[in-house]
């Protein structure tokens, strides 16, 4: 999913279904005829020019039959361009797309069933904030590559001076810590009004959701007393600074003030750290980092997880050959190398290991272990198009009757992924 809140980009897709055309070592149309060339498109920004390099040497050098075509894609007009190329018979043969997106394209029918294929890509190891929205009516199109979610990245020297020698483990905690943060020209947390990926978390750890599906159809869901709960817990963090409740992180940019001094936590994916100190640079080395907090001490809070899904087209020329690009990019051993290139999160649970030396990452691997992603109905680009959520928080923050707002927003949810 494109947020750029959450990283620069964020997508690339997936495999191929075991079928006599797709994975039988000769269900290539030309895989006498020399090597085959297999167009992978990558977002730009995703991953380096130097990553890019060293996966199409290694991977080339290990399989002679397979050519690498890897065409840099830009993020403004991909959607129709993505819908297009899966409507063709000239399709590249695998894509990077957003995690949220793979629901939207499978709707098309040009995607490839992977389902079949997951056992062998370690799919019981996946992260579910990138494998579920993924899989769509039980069957697995996108195939994780890599994830990326908010944490909280906080002030030390506010934290020592009020006394707070350790981050906060639960949210009765995380509330207690920002109240006496809260004091003075200190604000204890910058959260504007309308971060609705945050709420999203919030929600889901409350044991609510966004919307859910009732047999074929999906109803918008804010309006639960669990949905209702997340919100309640967003209204009284929120409270405990100055944010303002009519806009988003990006208005004003809260790495801008946060860079001012005087605030005490944001919450942001953990690259937003060094545009702080690039704005400040009295703060380098006086941020830290820990993931955001759940009910109880014993796991992180649940979060919204943004990354990348790879793709089949099922216009592929070479099916069994962009398979195994698939098969390269998710696995160990290029998962390591992009984690640690990027500061991503790798797409499996058992790989966090390699990252832990980079506190942010690690804080964010952990909360990435109870990460989530939007419903996946084809439809929820269109919810987020109007955005009925980030109308509903500034409703409730500004004093409206949560259960009505919320009954409102639930409406337009359900009209709009019914449309």
């Amino acid at each position: 999913m494109k947020t750029r809140p959450l990283a620069r980009s964020v997508a690339l897709a997936a495999a191929v279904a075991l079928a006599a055309t797709a994975c039988s070592g000769s269900g290539d149309p030309d895989a006498s005829s020399g090597p085959a060339k297999v167009t992978v498109w990558i977002m730009k920004d995703s991953v380096t020019d130097a990553f890019l390099t060293r996966f199409r040497t290694g991977f080339e050098a290990e399989h002679k039959d397979i050519d690498l075509d890897i065409q840099i894609q830009e993020w403004d007009g991909i959607g129709e361009k993505v819908t297009a190329a899966l409507a063709s018979k000239d399709a590249p043969d695998v894509i990077e797309v957003g995690n949220t997106q793979v629901a939207q394209y499978a709707a098309s029918g040009g995607v490839r069933d992977l389902s079949a294929r997951t056992a062998e890509l370690g799919g019981t190891d996946w992260l579910p904030g990138l494998a579920e929205p993924g899989k769509v009516d039980g069957r697995q199109y996108g195939i994780p590559w890599y994830a990326a979610n908010r944490v909280v990245i906080y002030h030390k020297d506010l934290f020592a001076r009020a006394g707070i020698t350790a981050p906060p483990k639960t949210q009765a905690e995380w509330l207690a810590a920002t109240a006496k943060l809260n004091h003075g020209k200190t604000q204890g947390i910058y959260l504007p009004g309308q971060n609705w990926y945050t709420l999203s978390g919030f929600v889901w750890e409350a044991g609510g959701d966004l919307a859910v599906k009732d047999g074929k159809t999906w109803k918008g869901a804010l309006d639960t007393p669990q949905a209702l709960a997340g919100m309640d817990f967003y209204g009284q963090l929120q409270a405990l600074g100055k944010g303002p409740k009519d806009s988003d992180e990006a208005k004003p940019p809260q790495a801008e003030v946060f860079a001012k001094g005087d605030v005490a936590q944001i919450i942001a994916v953990p690259g937003g750290a060094k545009i702080v100190e690039e704005i400040n640079p009295a703060l380098k080395g006086k941020l830290g980092f820990f993931p955001i907090p759940g009910k109880s001490a014993d796991k992180p809070g649940a979060v919204f997880t943004g990354g990348s899904d790879l793709i089949v087209p099922e216009a592929s020329t070479h099916p069994d050959a962009a398979y195994r690009v698939v098969k390269a990019l998710a696995g160990e051993k290029w998962q390591t190398d992009m984690a640690r290139t990027m500061s991503y999160v790798p797409n499996r649970t058992s790989l966090a290991h390699v990252i832990q030396d980079d506190a942010g990452t690690a804080a964010m691997a952990a909360g990435a272990a109870q990460g989530r992603a939007t419903p996946n109905s084809p439809q929820w680009a269109a919810v987020e198009a109007t955005n009925p959520i980030k109308q509903y928080m500034t409703a409730v923050l500004t004093g409206t009757d949560p259960s009505r707002a919320a009954a409102t927003a639930s409406r337009s949810i359900t009209k709009t992924l019914g449309s």
